[in-house]
């Protein structure tokens, strides 16, 4: 998706703007109201995600400007403004969605892929299997057993962790930055070398034995699981 980032906080907008990215996405950030108010007049976005406190236009009044103007863009309120009040506010003024600070990414992330599947007429599935499945491998959730080509392969609490996530989102991109956050309850930490030691320690186990590699690098993207 073609996003628009309205957000002043120069660290947190950049941090924003590199998952979205990670993820696939065309992210435009701004950090003053009235410079992104005239990019989403004259560029055709997906959705917007919009600070509520920015220099010159605030996010309020950016969205009422575009819905004003027949402009049905989803939106999406980034603010620390938490309050019923606010909320309602923002609801009333156009947006589809409302997202109080601080927050996980991936949280950000699965409301993003929401809107974007509303605004293409899609629906999610959840998955509550016990025993998740690709090829010749499996992993009983409840029994913590993993199994491929009928070997069974020990792994650490941490792999486990991984593999499930892997497997519940098979042939998508999976960045850096999600794994941090749901496998590490890390926030996103350039510095840290923890995925890339584990993802090299499960694919010693589950890819190297065998013929086919499940576990696939997008270099500078991130990782796919069986696509």
């Amino acid at each position: 998706m073609r996003i628009l980032l309205l957000e002043d906080d120069k660290q947190l907008g950049d941090w924003v703007a590199t998952g979205l990215k990670e993820e696939g996405h065309v992210v435009d950030h701004f950090a003053d109201g009235k410079d992104a108010l005239i990019a989403a007049m004259g560029t055709e976005y997906d959705l917007l995600i919009l600070d509520r406190m920015v220099p010159s236009l605030d996010g309020l009044a950016v969205l009422r400007s575009l819905r004003a103007s027949k402009n049905t863009t989803p939106a999406l309120f980034l603010t620390a403004l938490g309050e019923v009040d606010s909320r309602v506010e923002g609801f009333e003024a156009g947006g589809d969605d409302y997202l109080t600070k601080p927050f996980a990414f991936a949280e950000l992330s699965a409301r993003v892929g929401a809107l974007g599947r509303r605004r293409d007429g899609g629906e999610s599935a959840t998955a509550d299997e016990t025993v998740l499945r690709h090829g010749d491998l499996s992993l009983d959730l409840l029994a913590r057993k993993c199994v491929r080509a009928g070997q069974e392969i020990e792994l650490m609490a941490k792999e486990f962790k991984l593999l499930e996530y892997f497997l519940r989102r098979p042939g998508r991109l999976v960045t850096r930055t999600m794994l941090l956050e749901q496998v590490w309850d890390m926030s996103f930490d350039p510095t840290t070398s923890v995925v890339e030691t584990h993802i090299s320690r499960l694919r010693a186990k589950i890819d190297k034995p065998f013929e086919e590699a499940l576990i696939k690098t997008r270099r500078g993207e991130g990782y796919v699981f069986g696509g």
